[in-house]
């Protein structure tokens, strides 16, 4: 008699590895399959290497070992900034004097606390932040003061005129959110580099959005604090 059609070893073995084909790789081999390598951090020391290893506790000798390299670029990666390469330069120095200033800001004392609500303009550090008493309400956030002999002039000032659209009648260049407080020196957003070794022409400099969170916070008449030299500015 002759046997069934389909119905022999091969035919059995073909239908066992349709069904396979149907389930999917065997849990097993998946995971067991290799997971992508870390790359690794090569960067070398850098212009801020001894005030980026005591802000992550690292061993302070200012010198990149490849332990550096991986917290730096890990403190990269967890607060924006890039490239995130392990590299201790300008940009990541800044974003450190941030990270390192958000729990109290003003715990020098250097902007007074008044009833009311003061801009603090900190170039010593390079920071901004608003208080109104003792409680910060926006920042801190990076800026960018004068230049030397167009340095932002320290003291108290106020908000005398807010131009949403501004463009510079001086330099032709956009100042969004622009907020006077003393000439021409207003609090605005500036387009381009932030972190850079430069200076204003004595504006203080804010990152785009970090101007319209101050355009919705302030009105004409609010006091504006400025004190401290900008790095790299004569005293």
């Amino acid at each position: 008699m002759a046997a069934r059609k389909g119905r022999g070893p091969l035919a059995g073995a073909v239908a066992l590895g349709a069904l396979l084909a149907l389930a999917g790789p065997h849990p097993a081999r998946a995971a067991a399959a290799p997971a992508e390598p870390e790359s690794a951090c090569v960067a070398g020391t850098g212009p801020y290497q001894w005030e980026l290893e005591q802000h992550l506790g690292r061993p302070v000798d200012g010198v990149q070992s490849s332990a550096d390299c991986y917290a730096v670029r890990a403190f990269q990666r967890a607060n924006g900034v890039t490239p995130a390469d392990g590299y201790p330069g300008v940009a990541t120095f800044r974003t450190m004097l941030v990270v390192a200033a958000r729990p109290d800001p003003n715990a020098a004392g250097d902007c007074p606390v008044r009833s009311h609500r003061v801009t603090c303009v900190d170039m010593d550090r390079q920071l901004l932040w608003v208080q109104s008493g003792s409680r910060v309400v926006l920042g801190p956030v990076p800026i960018r003061t004068g230049r030397d002999f167009q340095e932002t002039r320290p003291g108290w000032h106020e908000v005398y005129w807010r131009s949403k659209d501004h463009v510079s009648s001086l330099y032709g260049s956009p100042m969004p959110h622009a907020q006077f407080f003393d000439g021409g020196q207003a609090l605005h957003g500036s387009p381009g580099y932030l972190y850079g070794h430069g200076g204003s022409a004595g504006c203080v400099n804010l990152t785009e959005p970090d101007a319209e969170r101050l355009w919705n916070l302030l009105t004409e008449g609010d006091a504006v604090y400025v004190w401290g030299t900008k790095p790299g500015t004569e005293d």
